[in-house]
């Protein structure tokens, strides 16, 4: 298990930044590496972003300095999306089955993490989010078919894409986490626009189902000052509760939000147009 410390920047400090730093503090490039677990704990309300791919052998989330704790999730929740084939995740001696897009969410208190594939020639690639948690809350599988779904945007504007809302209060109870799967449609590349703020809370993004030779471009930044990241397939990146977060693609995709911060009204958000955007 490999882990990775990143520390919070203030947005003036943000604007001086060049593509290098851009993306040595937000890009997170190995999320998925065969045979590990990779995590960046990052002090933007002490998130920990990360991805376990099981192959031939089971992986054990295991706690780092950081984090002083006795087991990974002493004082923690986690949230797991699956991305890749079929997974078996064991919290303490239950066995939860993850296939494609299905979501797992564990409470705090559960001491032995185990993740396994299925088929170790078509691996699980597990995406985390984790919080603190500050009581237990009951595990539970989520399936596409229990998430709280919105339909936004439009062909016109080539951001017409179906919002899949799966680790949220509406479906099971949390202390912070939140996370779902938003899919793009056919000739849509627009996501998260027009943008939004909300101080409340931090965001994570993992891009997934981008084509071969194709691209993300993320725009993060406060609206009068935005920078962008250019981005590959199965990457993720860290958004401060300042900093908009919005990308467009080459091609459609999909992506996976998390949050995590003192609010979890997703719709608590402060609008901004196109047109405040500098």
């Amino acid at each position: 298990m490999n882990y990775e410390l990143r520390y919070a920047a203030h947005p003036e400090d943000f604007k001086s930044y060049d593509t290098s730093r851009i993306r040595q503090d937000f890009l997170i490039e190995n999320v998925m590496v065969p045979g590990e677990i990779n995590v960046v704990y990052t002090l933007y309300d002490r998130l920990i972003v990360g991805g376990a791919v099981p192959t031939d052998k089971p992986l054990k989330l295991e706690p780092f300095n950081e984090i002083k704790a006795d087991y990974f999730l002493q004082r923690r929740e986690l949230g797991i999306i699956n991305i890749g084939g079929d997974a078996k995740v064991t919290a303490d001696g239950n066995v939860y089955e993850l296939g494609y897009k299905e979501a797992l969410y564990l409470g705090n208190g559960n001491r032995d993490v185990i993740f396994e594939s299925v088929d170790p020639e078509k691996p699980a690639h597990l995406y985390m989010n984790s919080a603190t948690a500050h009581k237990q809350n009951p595990n539970k599988k989520i399936t596409l078919d229990m998430a709280v779904i919105a339909d936004l945007g439009s062909k016109e504007s080539a951001n017409k894409r179906r919002i899949n809302k799966l680790i949220v209060n509406d479906v099971t109870p949390t202390c912070q986490v939140q996370m779902g799967i938003t899919e793009l449609k056919t000739g849509s590349v627009w996501n998260t626009m027009p943008p939004h703020l909300h101080t409340r809370r931090m965001e994570a993004y993992l891009y997934f189902e981008v084509p071969e030779n194709e691209a993300i471009c993320h725009f993060m930044g406060q609206p009068g000052e935005t920078r962008h990241i250019w981005m590959k397939n199965e990457q993720a990146v860290i958004s401060p509760s300042w900093s908009i977060h919005s990308a467009s693609g080459t091609s459609n995709y999909s992506f996976i939000w998390g949050m995590a911060g003192e609010n979890q009204d997703f719709g608590d958000m402060d609008h901004y147009t196109q047109q405040e955007l500098r």
